[in-house]
């Protein structure tokens, strides 16, 4: 079922909630059995250590694509027993959904007052949000990345850059870390890029600035929701084979100590894991996935 959120009722009973004030939830448990009050101070509770996300909500951003990285990590998580949710700014999210199986939404990310009402909507529809992935942003044959040297790149173009790559993250990330910290258990896994936080190409300046700003906000809401129970992390692919493919990025590819680009499902299974209870103890962390194309320091043949 795909819904559009541009259209959602926000007059209804359900409240808003409060998001630039989240909650203080954890689960803690007392340990020692002393009498001393020293004895007897409260732990956090781990969770068990399973893939499992059986009734969990997900929302998945930037799934339009059948054979991207979203599309992927979306059936994955559905896989795992999640219900789960998918948006992107035009109306083949229909299509996505009816193939999956889930619910699909239209909403432009970067704009606020849609992001409010696709959490809305989403709410209303399958329940308050315990597993965002903030996929939106990555380029497309229809909004192709910006390609310009700094002193040739007009503002606009830098505005549209970081709007599409990080301040779409941001206000996805706002509209439901509050009910996360309410409820004291929540995933969040942004998607980065090694171009930025890793390396970087002439003429992609805004781009690996937006991507390199990701890894940032990761860090610093990981430290903020850390004691509600709530994960940040940031996966970090490299060339991966998709239909927005170039030739040039194909041949990247091949040209990696793997040898090959890699595909969609083997970053949806690193974003997978990292939304899963299994990990728990991971927090604030960047996950390259780029087949050690960045820990290479020359090619030999």
């Amino acid at each position: 079922m795909a819904i559009d959120a541009r259209g959602a009722d926000r007059s209804g009973s359900r409240p808003r909630r409060d998001v630039s004030r989240p909650g203080l939830a954890r689960r803690t448990r007392a340990v020692g059995g002393g009498s001393d009050a020293g004895q007897d101070e409260p732990v956090p509770v781990a969770d068990p250590v399973t893939m499992r996300l059986d009734g969990r909500v997900a929302l998945v951003t930037g799934a339009g694509s059948a054979d991207g990285i979203g599309y992927a990590t979306a059936r994955r998580l559905a896989d795992l027993g999640a219900r789960v949710a998918i948006v992107s700014t035009t109306r083949r999210i229909h299509d996505r959904a009816g193939e999956l199986g889930v619910t699909g939404f239209v909403a432009d990310l970067t704009d606020e007052s849609e992001v409010g009402a696709l959490a809305d909507a989403v709410a209303e529809q399958l329940g308050d949000v315990e597993v965002l992935v903030n996929n939106a942003g990555l380029a497309s044959r229809a909004s192709p990345e910006v390609l310009r040297p700094v002193a040739q790149l007009s503002y606009d173009e830098w505005r549209g850059e970081i709007d599409r790559n990080l301040t779409t993250a941001f206000l996805c990330s706002r509209a439901f870390i509050g009910g996360m910290a309410e409820r004291g258990w929540g995933r969040i896994v942004n998607l980065s890029a090694t171009a930025g936080p890793v390396k970087a190409l002439p003429t992609e300046a805004a781009y690996a600035a937006a991507k390199a700003g990701v890894v940032g906000l990761t860090r610093a809401l990981a430290m903020e929701m850390i004691a509600d129970g709530v994960t940040v992390n940031a996966v970090a692919p490299g060339t991966i084979y998709t239909a927005a493919s170039t030739i040039a990025e194909i041949k990247q590819g091949l040209g990696t100590p793997v040898g090959r680009p890699g595909t969609p499902d083997e970053v949806a299974a690193a974003i997978s894991f990292l939304c899963s209870p299994a990990a728990s103890y991971i927090t604030g962390q960047m996950l390259v996935v780029d087949g050690g194309n960045s820990v290479r320091e020359a090619q030999f043949r």
